[in-house]
């Protein structure tokens, strides 16, 4: 493929995409930001948006004034701008709002708990600890596999299901790997688990603003149930995140939190609580963050989710090819021409400890990336082959070198001079590493 854009198009929608940082010696370079995976700086769309709207920023749902009913107006409208955006229903779905993607997880485990741990949820070997860690103490959890590439197995989900006869309540899947950045086949999931009478849930905080997301495609097998997502992952670092899900979901029961805005009639005998999703949104509803979000949305439509996708996937197929030929670097994803996923790559550096990677690209380039196991442990052992024995022994060091890769993942204002600068750097790092590691 002959790569000709030097600069991505899209760059002038971001704040801060030609900051000068300072380097090690002093001098100035512009700051190359290859950790969008963990947090997307924000659309100049978005901080226009909410200097636009301060001046009309009020409490909402209740009160009388002027400002209150256009804030109270603007944040009910974004429920309905949300669930276009990921095309759900709105007769039969809510959006709730909530602070992020874990926030979101941790509450639909409270709703769909029952009190009792029979119910299976099944998780998947490739999740972040938040789609994870929140099913542990309520329900009993089974694990999907995924491959010696560490792609998940289809197979390996059927088989699961088939053995808990029916007893699957849900069936939590990422939509994009955090680490491999794998695409997961969701409408296939779906299928599967709603075959055998399981719900799915899909943490889109990778997915979502990288690709379309459909939540009701023709075929009724592939409905997406339940849908979370972070707007501070697309360029709305506001403090929101989003859960979608079925209305009869928040029908009976309480939040796992509650107070005010949660309750209509309240006594010190009885409660009458709001309906959803009021009920589910307690005290002071962040605005702002809606109005980042909603901000944010618009701009993604208006430059086409394909489109973004279609620039991204370029971005990471030239730095894959341009890693893959720097000899002493090993990646640890592995995915064919034309294969979905997104723009994030695992590598590491024969005799280097990632974290020593990560410090010399931001000293010597100004170059940010990020190290370690990204919230998902038991994924990265899997895919540096440690076993739970090897586990167990760096558990008891103090002094034991924490095991990690180093990641870099893309937004759509990167370019293919940046990676240049990275892959250069790269080379000679591994050419003369006594210049770099002191």
């Amino acid at each position: 493929m002959n790569y000709k854009m030097p600069q991505s198009n899209y760059r002038h929608l971001i704040v801060g995409a030609d900051t000068q940082i300072p380097l090690y010696n002093g001098q100035l370079t512009t700051a190359i930001n290859f950790d969008n995976a963990a947090s997307t700086p924000p659309f100049v769309s978005v901080i226009e948006e909410i200097v636009k709207f301060s001046s009309m920023y009020s409490s909402i749902h209740r009160g009388t004034g002027y400002k209150s009913q256009f804030s109270s107006h603007l944040f009910e409208e974004a429920r309905s701008i949300v669930l276009k955006f990921v095309n759900a229903d709105p007769l039969q779905n809510t959006v709730i709002f909530v602070k992020n993607t874990t926030e979101a997880i941790n509450k639909l485990s409270y709703r769909l708990w029952e009190g009792k741990k029979k119910s299976v949820i099944l998780s998947t070997c490739m999740e972040h600890h938040s789609n994870d860690l929140p099913w542990r103490n309520k329900f009993q959890v089974d694990y999907v596999q995924t491959d010696s590439y560490g792609k998940l197995s289809l197979e390996d989900l059927e088989s699961k299901l088939i053995k808990h006869k029916g007893n699957v309540k849900l069936v939590t899947v990422t939509g994009a790997s955090n680490v491999t950045g794998y695409v997961n086949p969701i409408h296939k999931i779906a299928e599967l688990a709603h075959r055998y009478r399981a719900k799915i849930l899909v943490d889109g905080a990778q997915l979502v603003p990288h690709n379309v997301i459909n939540m009701k495609p023709s075929n009724p097998l592939h409905h997406i149930d339940y849908l979370a997502f972070s707007a501070h992952k697309m360029y709305a670092p506001f403090g929101i995140g989003v859960l979608i899900g079925p209305k009869e979901t928040f029908q009976q029961g309480i939040s796992e939190i509650v107070g005010g805005g949660t309750a209509e009639i309240v006594t010190h005998d009885w409660v009458v609580w709001e309906s959803a999703p009021q009920k589910e949104e307690a005290g002071s509803p962040n605005v702002m963050g809606v109005v980042a979000l909603v901000a944010a949305i618009r701009t993604l439509t208006a430059l086409g989710m394909r489109n973004i996708d279609h620039y991204e996937s370029q971005l990471t197929e030239y730095a894959n090819s341009k890693l893959k030929s720097i000899p002493g670097i090993t990646l640890y994803s592995h995915t064919s021409l034309g294969e979905p996923r997104i723009g994030v790559i695992p590598f590491n550096i024969r005799g280097i400890a990632h974290e020593q990677v990560a410090t010399i690209l931001s000293d010597q380039a100004g170059i940010a990336v990020r190290t370690g196991c990204f919230c998902t442990q038991p994924y990265i052992q899997q895919l540096l082959s440690i076993s739970p024995k090897q586990m167990e022994n760096l558990s008891r060091s103090v002094d034991a070198a924490r095991p990690g890769v180093v990641r870099i993942s893309f937004g759509l204002y990167n370019d293919f001079a940046e990676i240049d600068v990275l892959t250069q750097l790269l080379e000679r790092i591994i050419k003369h590493p006594n210049n770099y590691i002191h």
